[in-house]
């Protein structure tokens, strides 16, 4: 079974922006295999709409993107990781037109768009409103001219392999024919998107089951700020299909909210309106959702001219158009869904996750970059920006290592026994409504007990091997939404995207404090940390210098 694995000195578990680019790095030290469950366009990347944020406007300036991406943190960024990002960032963008990236202009000029929470135009996009799409074209487009660069689509990784406290490979599942092997490698980078899935509404693809963010927990690695889950405000609302994102762009081109009432209600909330943080914007909606009795508000663009919009958001506009809203004549039913996880893996500036040789870039990894709200486009950034450093970090970190030899896991892997997961699909429905209803947009010390109470039980009910990506993705999202809702009780205080109703306050003692999770008992899969008291575990937290 050996044979039919290609060698590879690195190993890349997906094939989004910041996995893409990573394995650009990585093949200039030697080969590459990129795994990928599922189809290759099925990244979170893909479905990116807005665009890119990055200061090259004339008007604009890497300190102004830095001061603007760390007040939208609420003052729990990492200085040091957004001054990274942003100053970093227009060199990655200018690679990327290199090696094939269209932009939108206007005149000979690049069009830069404005988003909330901005204090300048400084969004790039393409095609109107397929960014994401654009960027992963050519970075696709770029891998598949490096020979040392091996794509295997259909892979699910299963978990990681830890062999003399390295990470050396990891367990991969072939979804076609259902058969598991391990690939050696001698660093691995975990590019694997976010954990939307885990929330009843979300914007996310359905791939999205947080697989890397429970690999690495599974393996030792350590998570941070896992409570810090952002919720878009404007996802289309239709009973009876899955929410789809309508970019902030729509509002930072004139866009407006209305409530049940036909009232613009956003200048209510925030002297911003309309262009106030994501996490307002959010809870506002809520608000006027609660206060009119209604499942959703509106998003009016019929102002802003047919043509216009048609050619400002043709992805949009015809999305909206196959369930029969014509956005340039009717306002578009809208309310907030779960869309990006600004916790994730712990990580240095490099990528470096607590487990060596084991690094994460992008969704998945939790660098500091966003703090408590992400700022608006800075995640396709993020990812390229990140996903080099970390695999020039990879790349450095096995200079010495030559590939292991995992044959006892080899045999492990073979004759183990695999189970399956009764009502895997029963299980995964009532998390998500479980999530949604209790550790969504506001929550409370009642709601997160009963919440960490049920998912501590189906913990324990996940913690076999499962044979199958179904029930391995619902392992995965169990095991996830427990340490989101373990994190979010700890907080007890409100900041960015984490409301507690029971702790409104933001600045109470100890709120620059940052959560972190750590699997202590492997050996029963206790999900948690520290025990304190009587067994019960506890996220284990301690203030950051390096924060604000």
């Amino acid at each position: 079974m050996s044979q039919r694995v290609p060698d590879a000195d690195f190993l890349v578990i997906g094939s989004g922006v910041a996995g893409l680019r990573a394995a650009l790095e990585l093949c200039r030290a030697g080969r590459v295999i990129v795994l990928t469950k599922g189809h290759p366009l099925q990244s979170n990347s893909i479905f990116a709409q807005g665009g890119v944020a990055v200061a090259m406007s004339e008007e604009d300036d890497v300190s102004i993107h830095l001061t603007d991406t760390v007040k939208a943190g609420h003052g729990l960024c990492r200085r040091e990781a957004v001054r990274v990002l942003v100053e970093e960032g227009p060199g990655r963008i200018q690679e990327l037109i290199q090696w094939g990236a269209k932009f939108d202009k206007t005149g000979g000029k690049f069009a830069f768009a404005r988003e909330a929470a901005h204090s300048r135009s400084r969004i790039l996009r393409a095609r109107g409103d397929a960014t994401g799409n654009e960027m992963v074209r050519a970075l696709i487009a770029q891998a598949a001219r490096q020979p040392r660069i091996t794509r295997l689509d259909y892979h699910f990784t299963v978990d990681l392999v830890i062999e003399g406290g390295r990470c050396s490979g990891a367990v991969v599942l072939d979804e076609t024919s259902g058969a598991q092997f391990i690939i050696p490698a001698k660093a691995v980078v975990l590019s694997t998107g976010g954990a939307g899935q885990i929330f009843a509404r979300t914007t996310n693809p359905p791939n999205a089951t947080g697989d890397g963010m429970a690999m690495a927990f599974r393996a030792g690695a350590e998570l941070q700020d896992m409570e810090f889950v952002q919720f878009h405000p404007t996802s289309l609302y239709l009973p009876s299909s899955p929410p789809f994102l309508l970019s902030e762009a729509m509002r930072g081109e004139g866009g407006q909210l209305r409530n049940n009432k036909g009232e613009a209600f956003m200048q209510r909330y925030h002297p911003l309106g309309v262009l106030a943080p994501r996490d307002i914007v959010a809870r506002a909606i809520w608000a006027e959702m609660a206060a009119t009795r209604a499942r959703h508000v509106y998003l009016d663009v019929t102002h802003l001219g047919s043509s216009f919009v048609k050619r400002r958001f043709p992805t949009i506009y015809a999305t909206c158009l196959r369930h029969d809203i014509d956005i340039t004549e009717e306002w578009i039913p809208v309310s907030p869904s779960a869309h990006y996880m600004m916790g994730g893996v712990t990580t240095d500036l490099n990528g470096a996750t607590t487990i060596p040789g084991l690094f994460a870039a992008g969704e998945v990894a939790c660098s500091g970059v966003h703090g408590a709200n992400r700022l608006a486009s800075n995640s396709l950034l993020e990812g390229l920006v990140f996903g080099m450093r970390a695999g020039v970090a990879a790349v450095a970190s096995a200079a010495r290592c030559s590939i292991p030899d995992l044959s006892q896991h080899r045999e492990r892997v073979t004759r183990g026994q695999v189970e399956r997961l009764e009502d895997a699909e029963k299980v995964r429905s009532s998390l998500r409504r479980i999530m949604w209803g209790q550790v969504g947009l506001i929550r409370s010390r009642e709601s997160l007990v009963r919440a960490t109470a049920q998912l501590a039980r189906w913990v324990h009910m996940v913690s076999r091997s499962f044979a199958t990506r179904a029930d391995l993705e619902v392992k995965n999202m169990v095991q996830v939404a427990h340490c989101v809702a373990e994190a979010a009780l700890w907080r007890e205080n409100s900041v960015g995207a984490h409301y507690r109703a029971d702790f409104p306050d933001t600045r109470r003692p100890g709120w620059k404090q940052h959560s972190h999770l750590r699997l202590t008992e492997r050996a029963t899969e206790q999900v948690g940390l520290r025990k304190q008291g009587q067994g019960k575990a506890k996220a284990r937290s301690w203030r950051s210098p390096k924060t604000g």
